[in-house]
């Protein structure tokens, strides 16, 4: 059976022999200023680091210290290192990649979604996968999926029971969720249901996914299992959530930045304390993190008015008590993983120095390099051996998807000719069509407001790791395909025979193997070219990730084939190649 706890019997015992004076911390951190979340105030004192473990916080010095570094950090203050409880890993980045540019702004614990290593790797190996980065400094835990939040052609047989129970008897599985499917457990899905008292059982959180529910609908999410949700687009949102005893997490993200205004509304409404709230970035695109990713939620609600202890626990202390690892981690005291944020200044959340499980990740504003890396062999590359032509690209469907906003589309009828090779570039109607990554089965069909004077786009970064070809000109979608698969998957945007901007994804299809900062880079500039082409949104990556999304309205391009989200219908099939 696998050690559930850290550290074993005589580990502890070489512990607690610091305490008796007969062994030496390697490291004390001296006269600072530090966060004790148990109190809710600053004390003034010293932290003793044997390994990865707080052994003692308080006033007192070890008695023995042979061989013990002594830091002394006199006007700082130290909090515990920052946890994003709601990561999806995978919006272009991968879970190291994103890692390691969070941590070096404090934000060390992740709390993972799985969904692309179920879809992109072998069943029996996704779990193992995930197992391996116990190995790292930092500290990362995964959910279990109950839905894929779209309409699968196999769907029963990703989600199986077993494969479902497999992940929630995993200790670094903290919650069942999120769970887009909810429609399906008020209408009566027995089996989900089944799967969320499962989850209960084994004492995991259950994630709701609950975007303008109302009262009735919250309280029955309530009684089915339903312990947190995220999707509070209002601070009346918010309160229905509390009022009904759901955990609540403030969202900040790429496509939803309403923290600030979610503070106002709350503060409005006389909320006294806030350090019961968590707050997430909800797995943003790229270039939203140049601000940072828990350091920049922290800032805001200090920012906001929300005082700075309450601040850092809604980072901290408050996801570590929901989510039950308060006994080893998110605040500062004896017997926790020495996971520590070193600042300057209270109301400055951004780190000169982090450690996590006793390692520098960043040490005097320099970041330290770190020996572990995942072995990525689970992911295989996207080795596409078959080709598209001018025969695939039959765009003959009456009903098209029109956009509303980054993520939103509504049906509307087509009424150009969309035999031709290439739609005029004075409309801002566009070729769309869902591929499966091994060539079976495609869907074609037509996009209005994605762009207008765009040849063609190839993506298999979606949200099922199908390949989407979007533009004007079926010459250059096909030119785009092509490039996307000579390198192995990827974005790759072509005009006239030209190619304007790729993306590589090496990981699958769907996750760049590149550090984050170079990721940015690629990610600015794929909007900026899709801006100058016509996209009037803000955020392409997250356009192409939910086209196939059916937790949102209103029509969905899917594995099924074209999808009326409202009536749960397919409305017009996909056809085998």
């Amino acid at each position: 059976m696998e050690q559930r706890f850290p550290w074993k019997i005589s580990h502890l015992r070489d512990h607690s022999s610091i305490l008796d004076g007969t062994a030496s911390p390697d490291l004390v951190l001296t006269d600072a200023h530090y966060l004790n979340s148990s109190l809710h105030q600053w004390m003034k004192g010293n932290i003793w680091i044997y390994q990865d473990r707080i052994v003692y916080a308080g006033s007192s010095m070890p008695e023995k210290m042979n061989g013990t570094e002594i830091i002394q950090l006199k006007d700082k203050w130290i909090v515990p290192g920052y946890i994003e409880p709601h990561v999806h890993p995978f919006q272009l980045y991968n879970p190291q990649s994103f890692s390691e540019y969070a941590a070096a702004r404090g934000t060390t614990t992740f709390i993972q979604d799985n969904l692309m290593l179920l879809l992109l790797c072998d069943k029996k190996k996704a779990l193992p996968f995930m197992q391996q980065f116990k190995a790292s400094p930092l500290n990362y835990y995964w959910w279990s999926r109950l839905d894929s939040q779209t309409e699968l052609r196999n769907e029963e047989d990703v989600f199986t029971n077993g494969e479902v129970l497999s992940w929630l008897d995993d200790p670094s599985v903290l919650l069942a969720g999120e769970l887009t499917a909810w429609p399906k457990l008020a209408e009566g899905d027995d089996l989900l249901l089944s799967w969320v008292q499962e989850a209960r059982l084994r004492y995991k959180r259950v994630e709701g996914h609950l975007p303008g529910a109302s009262e009735k609908t919250i309280a029955k999410m309530t009684l089915f299992g339903v312990t947190g949700d995220h999707e509070s687009m209002t601070g009346d949102d918010v309160w229905k959530r509390l009022e009904q005893g759901l955990a609540v997490t403030l969202r900040h993200s790429s496509i939803r930045p309403d923290l600030a205004q979610l503070i106002r509304e709350l503060k409005e409404k006389q909320l006294h304390s806030f350090d019961s709230l968590m707050m997430t970035t909800d797995g943003s695109s790229p270039s939203f993190y140049e601000s940072g990713v828990m350091d920049q939620l922290i800032k805001i609600a200090i920012d906001e008015g929300v005082e700075p202890i309450e601040a850092y626990h809604m980072a901290t202390y408050a996801v570590a008590k929901y989510y039950r690892l308060d006994y080893m981690q998110g605040m500062i005291a004896t017997g926790r993983l020495a996971t520590l944020n070193i600042l300057s200044d209270p109301k400055n959340p951004v780190p000169e120095s982090v450690m996590s499980k006793g390692k520098w990740i960043k040490k005097d504003g320099v970041v330290q390099e770190q020996e572990f890396q995942p072995d990525w062999s689970s992911i295989q590359p996207l080795d596409i051996k078959w080709d598209i032509d001018h025969d695939d690209l039959q765009f003959s469907m009456p009903c098209g998807m029109n956009m509303v906003n980054n993520v939103i589309t509504k049906p509307y009828s087509v009424s150009i000719d969309a035999s031709v090779n290439e739609l005029s570039r004075d409309h801002d109607e566009s070729f769309l069509m869902l591929l499966d990554r091994h060539g079976e089965w495609k869907i074609c069909t037509l996009i209005k407001g994605f762009a207008s004077d765009l040849g063609g786009l190839a993506s298999s970064f979606s949200n099922t790791g199908d390949i989407l070809l979007i533009g004007k000109s079926k010459q250059d979608l096909i030119d785009a395909f092509n490039r996307m698969k000579e390198i192995g998957g990827g974005i790759v945007l072509t005009d006239k025979g030209e190619r304007l901007h790729e993306i590589p994804l090496a990981l699958g299809g769907v996750m760049s193997d590149q550090p984050m900062e170079t990721l940015i880079e690629q990610e600015k500039e794929l909007r900026n070219v899709l801006n100058n082409r016509g996209y009037a949104f803000d955020d392409p990556v997250y356009t192409l990730l939910f086209l196939s999304s059916t937790h949102l309205p209103y029509l969905r391009v899917t594995q099924r084939g074209i999808y009326d989200v409202k009536k749960k219908t397919v409305l017009f099939p996909t056809i085998m190649r």
